[in-house]
């Protein structure tokens, strides 16, 4: 590109210490929907992450010393200011991360604007423990303290939205943080770097690093002087920066990835049932930690949910994200589109059926998104438990479908993977729901429906999905060091 057209692109600096700042060397990032590089993001290093942890430190005794309620009324008006420019930051949103404007405006902003209102009350109604032993003398209570600071490292699927549940419970229980976002998905937390002052949280509270896990991550991770480290990504990453805490003894709350079964039971409302579940296999295009991508169909009802979920997939638009009517937008990167692919070629030369999407349907794009990484929604039927695409997380839109027939063997066959994060059940008898939700190794069930959440409510995974819960007693947990006094009288 010419001198001139560099000069157009967005170029994003840190936030370190209620300032922006500019970066020695940076990375290009690219939109999805055209395939074009159209901003430029820090490649924070060392030195970077060094100086926002300690902007961190300074300013963690005058923050951890205001009241919950003055932190929580600073976190009110960060909300409104967000809430105010809503539809910026949506379109920022979808542009950057290649998602629909649609999905961006009603589901990424408006979350984010509630995680720091929920996180806001919240803080206001925590207690603490007291006990009483008259026959020695001595009472006994506990109190809680913010740690420090808090490290925090956020995915690319929902930038915003993620990484503001992890902000909010950070800074309402009084710890300063350093942010790292994903390289790929970073416009956002920029923009929300601008309204901090507005708000009134000092400087130094929240700084933002931008940059790659490998650099500014990992630096972020080895730190002494970050006794926390709240991470949101794969399940690779995370047994990396498992081993850089350990040294630390760090205290470490991970949310990884799920290969998510929905089971759908012969006596299922499939008027309900399928278009929750064609959202549930291609929201987001498919780039939810949540999504489910294996469908286990009891065999009475097989060929008739197989028929009408095709049909259901089929109406699904792809195209460009900016426009309203779409809904599907573009997968995240080059590479990750080609990954996605890659999963549907496999499952096809082990003999699977690809009955819609990727190589059987014609895929029409707007001339100026002819170089973006789109992908129609794809369903993949008789695959074998045993094959990559029934172990593996794909991330896309994409979902195998699969016939069962007792509830015994559907629930050992959804049970059959290395992870454990979300799981959904559709049946009319609400004894098999309670007793099928109770043998799932899984942290969230919904039944009857899907990602319908109360964020008072422990989120979080088994097995290779995760370790520790979000929510509004498990965030304060986290993010609080408890002490217990006792004091003989």
């Amino acid at each position: 590109p010419t001198m001139a057209h560099s000069k157009a692109l967005l170029v994003l600096e840190n936030f370190i210490g209620g300032k922006f700042v500019p970066c020695s060397s940076y990375i290009d990032s690219y939109n999805p929907s055209t395939g074009d590089v159209y901003c430029r993001v820090p490649d924070s290093g060392k030195e970077e992450v060094e100086a926002a942890i300690k902007a961190a430190k300074d300013a963690f005794p005058i923050w951890s010393s205001k009241s919950p309620l003055e932190r929580s009324q600073i976190m009110n008006k960060l909300a409104d200011l967000i809430e105010h420019d809503l539809e910026a930051f949506a379109q920022a949103e979808s542009k950057d991360q290649g998602k629909t404007i649609t999905f961006a405006r009603t589901v990424d902003i408006p979350r984010a604007v509630h995680n720091f209102r929920f996180f806001a009350s919240s803080i206001l109604h925590h207690v603490t423990e007291c006990t009483e032993m008259p026959a020695m003398g001595c009472v006994h209570y506990t109190s809680r303290a913010p740690v420090g600071v808090a490290g925090l490292i956020s995915p690319w699927n929902l930038p915003l939205y993620l990484l503001t549940w992890k902000i909010a419970p950070a800074i309402a229980c009084g710890n300063t943080v350093v942010a790292k976002p994903s390289e790929m998905t970073s416009v956002t937390a920029w923009m929300m770097c601008k309204l901090l002052e507005k708000a009134g949280v000092p400087p130094g509270v929240v700084n933002v690093v931008f940059g790659t896990g490998a650099k500014a991550g990992e630096a972020l991770v080895c730190h002494p002087d970050v006794p926390l480290i709240s991470f949101t990504g794969s399940t690779r990453t995370a047994q990396r920066i498992t081993e850089r805490s350990a040294p630390h003894c760090k205290r470490l709350s991970l949310e990884l990835g799920g290969k998510n079964p929905a089971i759908i039971f012969d006596d299922a409302d499939l008027s309900q049932c399928i278009p929750t579940t064609v959202r549930s296999s291609f929201a987001n295009q498919g780039e939810i930690c949540l999504c489910t991508s294996r469908i286990f169909v009891q065999r009475g009802i097989y060929s008739e949910f197989l028929k009408r979920f095709v049909a259901e997939a089929k109406k699904w638009k792809t195209g460009n994200p900016s426009d309203p009517t779409i809904d599907v937008g573009a997968l995240i990167s080059k590479e990750h589109l080609e990954k996605v692919r890659s999963y549907v070629k496999k499952a096809q030369a082990e003999g699977a059926r690809v009955l819609c999407g990727e190589g059987v349907d014609p895929l029409a794009l707007p001339p100026g998104n002819q170089k973006g990484y789109f992908m129609l929604p794809t369903v993949i039927a008789e695959v074998k438990d045993d094959s990559c695409c029934m172990q593996e997380e794909i991330f896309g839109p994409v979902t195998c479908v699969v016939a069962f027939d007792t509830e015994e063997e559907v629930i050992r066959r959804a049970n059959g993977v290395k992870y454990g994060l979300a799981a959904t059940v559709w049946s009319g008898n609400v004894g098999r729901v309670h007793r099928v939700a109770h043998r799932l190794q899984s942290g969230l069930v919904w039944t009857n429906c899907w990602l319908v959440r109360d964020l008072n409510l422990p989120f979080g995974g088994m097995k290779a999905s995760g370790i520790g819960r979000e929510g509004a007693k498990d965030s304060y947990e986290f993010f609080t060091e408890v002490k217990t006094i006792t004091i003989k009288h």
